[in-house]
């Protein structure tokens, strides 16, 4: 035990006495390592990062949520047919989509810029300088753009946000815009049957049986049923997507249509009494026409109201030109090498000394030559 014991003092003492015999090495080539780093840092091409920040369109609290339940079952449609509220990332996915690349490679002439062939290439580019990034707090978006002109970068980030307003305004993104969409449709439709039903009304003409009849009483009753019915069939479609036939709401929704049902051929019967069923009939479907599309319109002023309020895409910071480069850093990049440098030279002295302890060893050489047929084999 005594003999290992002072071997390991000896080869501890032989490892210092090799690094004490080439210090200099050690010492002095890390630091030409690392100033031959500095040196050609400056051959790179440096390159520039503009960043712009903003506040993506805000979903306010809409106007028209309360009067959506002057709807009855049309809320549920309506529920159904617009989505709830947009999340930043949403927009940070828009910004790196390929609609929006495919505008910036044509913008600024990517093609040429990166020395691509194909615009796919001249894409994945574009994504690696680009860096998209929405706040989990704030909800503000951050875009910065890497390019070899300063100009160029700034420019290309405030054109993010350009392409960005221009897509949201062709997309219903926002619950205000596809409410609006929505009801702008209805309205439309309704337009149409209420100049149908009046055009048909005119020409239906009338007599003393249709103003016994009372038209005008019977067809508002009838067309406030008739709503009733189209809205308790839109609840009742609505709860259909979720829920089975055998469900207790499914089966109550189907009990109120027929008793709707029921109540509107009590009014068709008792209105066609009078012997002006063509008279009555038309006035009745004229007035259910006229009461949708005055819903239809309130609920479409509405929206569009919302839909003003939330579309607004507030910049914060507008990109400008960076005075700075961002790449290469050439101080870390000196320290990089000089650490480096001395790793390496110091991995490279121990090893060689090591190696000459093994070679000076009875076998020595038969031993460092497996070793460099092992490695070979490698």
């Amino acid at each position: 035990m005594s003999d290992q014991a002072d071997a390991a003092p000896a080869e501890g003492d032989d490892l210092l006495l090799a690094l004490l015999q080439r210090w200099r090495l050690v010492l002095i080539g890390p630091l030409a390592i690392g100033l031959a780093t500095l040196g050609l840092s400056y051959l790179i091409t440096p390159t520039y990062t503009a960043r712009t920040s903003f506040l993506p369109p805000q979903q306010q609290q809409s106007a028209a949520a309360s009067a959506l339940a002057s709807l009855g079952g049309l809320s549920s449609l309506v529920s159904g047919a617009v989505g709830g509220r947009t999340p930043a990332d949403q927009y940070v996915s828009l910004l790196e989509s390929t609609t929006v690349a495919d505008h910036l490679i044509d913008k600024f002439d990517l093609l040429k810029v990166y020395d691509k062939d194909v615009r796919i290439e001249a894409r994945k580019k574009l994504a690696k300088n680009t860096r998209v990034a929405a706040g989990k707090r704030d909800g503000i978006i951050v875009v910065e753009v890497d390019d070899e002109s300063p100009v160029r970068a700034a420019e290309m980030a405030n054109r993010y946000v350009d392409e960005l307003r221009s897509l949201t305004d062709r997309l219903a993104l926002t619950e205000a815009k596809q409410r609006r969409i929505f009801f702008e449709g209805h309205l439309q439709r309704t337009r149409d049957r209420l100049t149908q039903a009046q055009l048909a009304l005119q020409a239906s003409g009338f007599n003393l049986g249709s103003l016994k009849a009372e038209p005008k009483a019977a067809a508002e009753t009838y067309a406030k049923i008739k709503a009733d019915v189209t809205g308790a069939q839109a609840r009742l479609d609505s709860l259909r997507r979720n829920l089975t036939e055998s469900a207790p709401e499914i089966q109550q929704a189907e009990a109120a249509i027929a008793v709707l049902k029921t109540q509107l051929a009590l009014v068709e019967t008792t209105a066609t009494q009078g012997g002006s069923a063509d008279y009555v009939g038309k006035y009745r479907e004229f007035k259910y026409q006229e009461a949708l599309f005055e819903q239809f319109s309130r609920q479409y002023e509405l929206a569009r109201v919302d839909e003003s309020r939330e579309g607004l895409l507030q910049v914060i910071d507008a990109a400008q030109p960076p005075e700075k480069k961002s790449w290469p850093k050439r101080a870390l990049l000196a320290v990089a090498g000089t650490v480096l440098g001395f790793i390496a030279l110091l991995t490279w002295v121990l090893a060689s000394h090591r190696w000459q302890q093994i070679a000076g060893q009875p076998g020595g050489a038969q031993r460092l030559e497996s070793l460099r047929a092992a490695f070979r084999r490698r």
